[in-house]
């Protein structure tokens, strides 16, 4: 939806048409006439003004890019894959931003990614599991994951990546994985809005592949600081319900911090690689990674220290109650062999 002080209200883009809301009309009324449902969140966001030219050039960019037509909606660039369903409406910001990173916005709608293996040893430096982790696909256009999630919140398609690299994880670890090997896998909070509903795919597709979702461990990435608590435990809740470990990433440093993870009480509690490296020679680094385990373990938390490169790093790791590691020391992320 566009808004206009020129005249023009609405913008509607459905099965390849464009329709036009005049002043006049109210919107709930153009909304029924279009066939669109009535949703409170497209009614409170909150839209940009352009003029008619504004309009047509908006528009007009994004049908010269599309190689869709009438029968589908009108193009991945600002639809995302939305065929046979609901209408979609976008503020200017995110559109403009689906002009801009054309690039960007194909590999997400196109899937062009895959899952990457790291090894994750325990304290016999035997492999117990593997962190997944997106990846370019061979062949296709490069780019860097925190890129790909940038945009991909820019431009309201989140949730969508989110759960397209969730199920390219469980699918690479069927075809890859006995039985018995961990497999972590990240998972975005805030892409999450109702767990019930959200994850109902995700854990269909661990069905499907006959897997165990014991096998599996859901890994909290965020970038930004968790404001509902309550949400993020409800999903905690309801992955432990169908059997699924879950983890705290980045333990120590971002917006992991010791009282979140003593809020939530992860299964696994994952140090960060900026604490890690170089541990055996920091005495600040030291006491942090201490207050981490005694803290882990007062809840019956495992924890990992990520990125470990040095021995000397994952021997103090190791004596100070370290269980789980994970870095270049013990195998680079890498694509299974088929």
């Amino acid at each position: 939806m566009l808004r206009s002080d020129h005249g023009i209200h609405a913008v509607l883009v459905d099965q390849g048409a464009i329709s036009f809301r005049p002043c006049s009309m109210p919107l709930m009324t153009f909304m029924e006439d279009q066939g669109c449902i009535r949703d409170s969140s497209v009614l409170g966001c909150q839209y940009n003004y352009l003029s008619w030219d504004e309009a047509f050039h908006l528009l007009g960019c994004a049908l010269d890019y599309s190689s869709l037509t009438g029968e589908i909606l009108m193009g991945s660039l600002i639809t995302g894959d939305q065929q046979n369903r609901s209408p979609l409406w976008f503020s200017l910001p995110q559109m403009e931003s689906r002009m801009k990173r054309r690039r960007i916005i194909n590999i997400i709608v196109n899937k062009c990614f895959e899952s990457h293996m790291q090894p994750i040893v325990n304290i016999l430096e035997e492999t117990i599991g593997y962190e997944f982790l997106l990846r370019p696909s061979l062949s296709k256009d490069h780019f860097r994951p925190s890129d790909l999630f940038d945009v991909a919140r820019e431009t309201g398609l989140q949730s969508q990546l989110d759960q397209a690299a969730r199920l390219t994880a469980i699918e690479t670890s069927a075809r890859h994985l006995p039985r018995g090997i961990k497999r972590f896998i990240n998972f975005l909070p805030s892409s999450i809005e109702n767990p019930n509903q959200c994850l109902n795919q995700t854990f269909a597709a661990m069905e499907k592949m006959s897997l165990d979702p014991r096998d599996f461990v859901f890994e909290v990435v965020e970038t930004e600081r968790i404001t509902h608590m309550s949400h993020l435990k409800s999903i905690f809740k309801v992955c432990r319900n169908m059997g699924i470990s879950m983890a705290l990433d980045d333990v120590g440093s971002g917006y992991s911090t010791l009282e979140e993870m003593n809020a939530l009480r992860p299964d696994y509690i994952k140090i960060d690689r900026s604490l890690v490296n170089g541990c055996s020679r920091n005495l600040f680094k030291q006491e942090q990674i201490k207050l981490i385990i005694q803290q882990a373990y007062a809840f019956g938390g495992k924890v990992l220290a990520e990125g470990v490169e040095q021995r000397e790093d994952f021997e103090f790791c190791l004596n100070s109650g370290v269980v789980l590691a994970q870095g270049y020391l013990f195998g680079r992320p890498c694509r299974p062999a088929e």
